[in-house]
């Protein structure tokens, strides 16, 4: 049961990643300011699967090279339409900043077009507005109205369905700025010396740099999928059982604790839990046997979902669970306590 449901994910991710690959081949054909996604497997960095229908794929941009961190601040007063304001516009949160195209040494012209930007601030919003416009356009001139829809959405990201041949999977497509030449500030991580992961490790990961996506209004979010990616890459040098863990909870969550095309725990949550145990419990032995390890992680997920907080691994002040529905999550808090009652693991 457990490899006939990786087996359907597997196939709908190698499904999706081929719709969308034609799609953003077209957008890019049509606007050289939007890559496309390259054919890369299915370990593409580009693709996070949150639950078995609900994906998350970022599309790089173009022309924008040379990153470097922004060291004066002012103040904005206009909205995502250009129109004046007598206050500013709120500050970032702790995960998110704003990005001005002084800051890339070197930038195609079009990123200094109204159209995306105002006094100079690339503004996610108006890059939406101009993404969503290809992408109706590129279903369409791809003949893919049968396999993909653009959904309804009450900001301004885009959401669209795609048909599998098993299932209809939700796809929210990100815009990002890839920044593969330096570490942001805002991630002071690690915290201190650290034995998970080794030294080598953390200055490799460092080294792969952090994207910035078009997830919202006015800032951009950081994002760190090369550097998570190369954490789960190796978990298990040691002989440990790590992964096993980590599938094993994500079965559960998927069918016990926390299931439907929208759920309020995603993968991504499992995988933070999973860092910070691994960085808690850094040594080999902590890792050998399976129930032990794995109730662990279980008591940590059940910890945090209850307290309705988990700290982002890498900008710790980010709280991952801040707008989530707090009656769902009380839901599965009470699920996860009575499987830890009484453990009964689902390994079929």
């Amino acid at each position: 049961q457990v490899e006939q449901r990786h087996y359907l994910v597997s196939k709908a991710v190698e499904e999706v990643q081929k719709i969308i690959q034609q799609l953003t081949a077209e957008i890019s054909y049509k606007a050289t300011r939007f890559q496309a996604i390259s054919n890369s497997g299915i370990h593409n960095e580009n693709i996070k699967v949150l639950a078995p229908s609900q994906f998350l794929i970022t599309v790089p941009l173009h022309g924008l090279t040379g990153y470097r961190e922004c060291q004066v601040r002012h103040w904005r007063y206009y909205t995502v339409h250009g129109a004046k304001l007598l206050s500013s516009v709120r500050d970032p949160e702790e995960l998110h900043q704003w990005l001005e195209v002084e800051q890339f040494s070197k930038s195609l012209q079009q990123w200094h077009e109204t159209d995306v930007n105002i006094e100079g601030d690339l503004v996610p919003a108006k890059v939406l507005i101009v993404f969503r416009e290809l992408v109706e356009k590129s279903i369409i001139s791809c003949n893919l109205s049968s396999k993909v829809m653009v959904l309804e959405s009450f900001s301004s990201v885009v959401r669209v369905a795609v048909e599998t041949s098993e299932s209809q999977v939700e796809v929210e497509l990100v815009p990002a700025v890839e920044i593969p030449t330096c570490w942001p500030e805002k991630a002071r991580w690690p915290r201190c010396l650290k034995r998970w992961p080794s030294q080598e490790k953390v200055q490799c990961i460092k080294s792969l740099g952090f994207d910035l996506l078009a997830r919202s209004n006015y800032h951009w979010q950081l994002c760190f999928s090369r550097a998570e990616h190369m954490l789960m890459e190796g978990l298990d040098e040691d002989g440990g059982c790590r992964m096993k863990c980590f599938r094993v909870m994500r079965q559960m969550k998927e069918d016990v604790w926390c299931a439907g095309n929208k759920p309020v725990i995603t993968a991504y949550h499992l995988q933070t839990v999973l860092f910070w145990t691994c960085e808690k419990y850094p040594r080999t032995k902590d890792w050998h046997c399976f129930p032990e390890a794995f109730l662990r992680l279980v008591q940590k997920l059940h910890k945090c979902v209850s307290q309705h907080f988990l700290k982002h691994y890498f900008v710790k002040n980010t709280n991952l669970l801040k707008y989530a529905n707090t009656s769902d999550l009380d839901l599965v808090a009470s699920k996860l306590a009575v499987f830890l009652e009484n453990p009964v693991f689902c390994l079929d």
